[in-house]
């Protein structure tokens, strides 16, 4: 088990370390900073990118909720790693207040996505408070602009395994499994 080494900067430390993700489903760079209930995590745009589509030279605006998706997942894993706790698997259940302000990702460009926890209750659904924004390309005199935003709820189990077989135990009852 690796842990988090807390005199590091986390933007030198590889974010495969606090997601479950693994390549080619690893989609954003690196986390910025980290504070009780909040996580800032980039993503600079390459014909590597996952999703990435050639003809548009962009990834598509609606990759947006994935990479607010792995954001929240860093969060919880440096989390657990503070805690010399595991990484979970955990589980998308939507969205609400969804605005998607541009239409892609473009190639070369970085994002920045802000994630902040609103609620989270006992059995491990939770609502996160999340933003995109585009980065002002060096040199430039512009300001950061929101290219999306949304509400987005999450479930993380306490035993993912024991919760797909149908086993979870009393706490996450409340969810009707």
């Amino acid at each position: 088990m690796s842990f988090l080494n807390i005199n590091l900067p986390f933007a030198e430390q590889k974010v495969t370390d606090f997601i479950p993700h693994r390549a080619p489903m690893v989609l954003i760079d690196k986390i910025i900073a980290y504070q009780s209930e909040s996580l800032v995590t980039e993503v600079t745009i390459t014909t590597q990118s996952p999703y990435f589509k050639d003809k548009h030279q962009a990834v598509a605006n609606y990759v947006g909720i994935e990479y607010m998706a792995q954001s929240i997942a860093a969060l919880a894993g440096v989390e657990a790693k503070l805690c010399n706790d595991k990484i979970r698997v955990g589980f998308l259940l939507g969205t609400r207040k969804l605005a998607l302000h541009a239409k892609q990702y473009e190639l070369g460009r970085t994002y920045r996505i802000h994630v902040n926890r609103i609620y989270q209750e006992e059995s491990g659904l939770a609502v996160f408070d999340c933003q995109i924004y585009l980065l002002p390309e060096p040199d430039s005199n512009q300001e950061k602009s929101l290219v999306a935003e949304a509400n987005v709820n999450v479930f993380l189990p306490k035993d993912t395994r024991a919760y797909l077989d149908g086993n979870q135990d009393a706490d996450n009852k409340l969810l009707g499994h």
